[in-house]
């Protein structure tokens, strides 16, 4: 039974990781298939992460009341049935309305799939179990980009959204036939106030920011949106003080350890997030790059994840949490300035291989200590939900800091394309017609009616603009990194090590 059990949800959990990297290595070919816009781009990305982290740990406390199998098959199903909406997509909206139920089905199966393993190993099994899932969904992690890379390259970018179907299907014979059902019998209230209020908030905020740009920041739907975002945030912090069964137990937060770790996250996540939506638009867009080169760009980072994991994870019997996660930050926030120094068309091997090493050697140092503090760090009665938050404040990292880092380097590329357009005493109506595509950042299309020269000369300054802004946000997460080391110096134990279960 173990054995299926792990095959199931290993598969399950394939279909979400690889979700979550592939697309990115997409994006670029759907924005020319579809004609999208760098927001439509961004949208495809938060309306998943909206959803998913929004509902992550609904998802996981419904599996609890009614069942942990019933409720991850049915997110296997939504899942499936929204990924063969994305790949059937005729325009941005329809995709981006499918990678919102996709968001929702990951909720369901996400939180499940950990939750199967645990209700189906005893106590003596179930870390090499949970070892097992990890390992296989790192393997997939690392695989996925690259596959989905040549998809792309040699089928369609629609084909990374079937790829899930065979899965889905494999996923539901194995549990249907071979995985028990589970329950809690103590069956607390949900607290779907809070989620509501969750989605809303994260929801307006996201998109206040990502439409800013296009609209302006005085624009009423804007204005509304983000006031509207903000305040349903404070009522949220409000309710789930005062529930009597929250989504997210604030007094878990009196913990210096579990606070420092999951501001720690929320800093990190937030530059990593950024990096991975524009570094494929950089590499695919500017460098000229295929994509499967553009797919295994990031292999070298996985991989040192994935080999490294077991030594980082003794590190804080050896030296406590706190030192661990001053250091890995740092040498992240290096990783992530090196990231910043390539220009247009520089190596690979020379330009961007020294950043991706060197962050993911910091990001190695980094995520083992992080988890085993965020488990140690309560009760060991609640380090389940100590999990699950810490898991939905990655994913609200991500999704806030792309809609920030898209402000950010639209206006960086805007300025710098239109000082470039400027110089280059070209006629008005051609400069006007880059100009208004800037919303497409690299993706913009060059007039043919131009000479050949021109249009290099113009690719340029585009091209120009677009590692500028790259750069700048390269900058700003280097800065990031550096802040979530800070509040690990400032808020994470310094004497004892932390182990899971004690307090």
């Amino acid at each position: 039974m173990g054995r299926w059990v792990l095959a199931a949800t290993i598969l399950a959990s394939s279909m979400a990781f690889i979700d979550g990297t592939v697309v990115n290595v997409a994006l670029p070919f759907l924005q020319t298939s579809l004609n999208a816009t760098a927001i439509g781009l961004q949208w495809v990305i938060e309306a998943y992460s909206l959803f998913l982290s929004a509902l992550l740990l609904v998802g996981g406390s419904l599996g609890d009341r009614y069942g942990r199998r019933r409720i991850f098959n049915i997110g296997v199903v939504v899942f499936a049935i929204a990924s063969a909406g994305c790949g059937l997509a005729m325009n941005i909206e329809q995709l981006i309305a499918a990678r919102a139920v996709q968001g929702i089905g990951g909720a369901l199966l996400v939180p499940g799939s950990l939750a199967l393993i645990s209700a189906s190993f005893g106590a003596e099994e179930r870390g090499r179990a949970i070892g097992t899932w990890s390992g296989f969904s790192a393997i997939t992690t690392a695989i996925g980009p690259v596959l989905g890379g040549w998809l792309v390259e040699h089928v369609s970018w629609r084909a990374v959204f079937f790829l899930n179907l065979p899965l889905a299907l494999a996923v539901l014979v194995i549990s249907v036939w071979h995985v028990p059902e589970s329950s809690e019998e103590n069956h607390a209230p949900l607290d779907w106030f809070g989620a509501a209020l969750a989605t809303a908030g994260l929801g307006g905020l996201v998109y206040g920011l990502i439409e800013s740009p296009r609209r302006g920041f005085g624009d009423p739907l804007v204005i509304a949106t983000l006031v509207g975002g903000v305040v349903c945030v404070v009522v949220f912090v409000l309710h789930e003080a005062r529930a009597k069964n929250p989504m997210v137990p604030l007094q878990l937060f009196r913990s210096r350890d579990f606070a420092g770790t999951n501001l720690l996250t929320l800093l990190l996540y937030a530059a990593l997030g950024g990096m991975f939506f524009f570094f494929t638009l950089n590499l695919v867009q500017v460098q000229g790059y295929s994509a499967t080169a553009a797919g295994a760009a990031l292999l070298p980072l996985i991989v040192l994840i994935f080999s490294l994991s077991r030594w980082s994870g003794g590190l804080i019997d050896r030296f406590g949490a706190r030192l661990p996660l001053i250091i890995g930050p740092t040498i992240a926030a290096i990783g992530f300035a090196l990231f910043a120094m390539p220009g247009v068309s520089g190596n690979y091997w020379t330009s961007f291989f020294p950043a991706v090493v060197v962050l993911g050697l910091g990001m190695a140092i980094t995520i083992a200590p992080l988890t085993t503090t965020v488990m140690g760090s309560v009760r060991k009665e609640q380090a389940g939900v100590a999990s699950g938050i810490n898991n939905a404040v990655s994913r609200t990292a991500g999704l806030l800091a792309l809609a920030v880092f898209g402000v950010v380097i639209l206006f960086a590329f805007s300025n710098q394309l239109d000082a470039r357009l400027n110089g280059m005493g070209i006629d008005e109506q051609s400069r006007r017609s880059v100009y208004e595509q800037r919303v497409k950042l690299a993706g913009l299309q060059v007039p043919e009616t131009l000479s050949a020269e021109v249009q290099a000369e113009i690719k340029q300054a585009v091209a120009d603009s677009f590692v500028f802004g790259f750069r700048l946000i390269m900058w700003i997460s280097a800065g990031l990194a550096l802040a979530s080391a800070l509040s690990s110096w400032l808020m994470i134990g310094k004497s004892r090590p932390v182990k899971a279960g004690q307090r």
